[in-house]
């Protein structure tokens, strides 16, 4: 006999949708208590840090990571763009150098509490 759930699918399958649905709901909850942080007045990212938060949060994780690259290539110490490659190479599932840029993040901007109290970043540096 099989066993029938609620709307006619087969219990796996139902357990199956329920895991996407709990994925995609831990993903947009992620997303909203890991926002990208935007550069301090005067810092000489030429604009890429802020093109990039717009492509984070829109979901576009590969080319937020361009543009956060842009950042650190333009200004080395800029702690918010390592950190928001790292929260960028976390969605695109590139851990261990999500891990690295969080550490340098961590290492530049230990004084700005975005940084230091992110509970991604401490995931991460566990």
């Amino acid at each position: 006999m099989k066993i029938k759930s609620f709307f006619g699918v087969g219990v796996a399958a139902a357990v199956a949708m329920f895991l996407v649905l709990l994925t995609a709901g831990l993903d947009q909850a992620h997303a909203k208590t890991a926002p990208a942080l935007a550069s301090p007045a005067g810092a000489g990212d030429e604009g890429h840090n802020a093109e990039g938060i717009k492509h984070y949060n829109k979901g576009h994780w590969k080319k937020a990571a361009d543009h956060f690259r842009g950042a650190i290539n333009s200004d080395p110490n800029l702690a918010e763009a390592h950190y928001n490659l790292a929260l960028s190479l976390d969605k695109l599932r590139m851990h261990g150098p999500a891990t690295k840029s969080f550490a340098m993040a961590l290492k530049l901007g230990k004084d700005n509490p975005d940084i230091s109290g992110s509970g991604i970043l401490k995931a991460h540096l566990r």
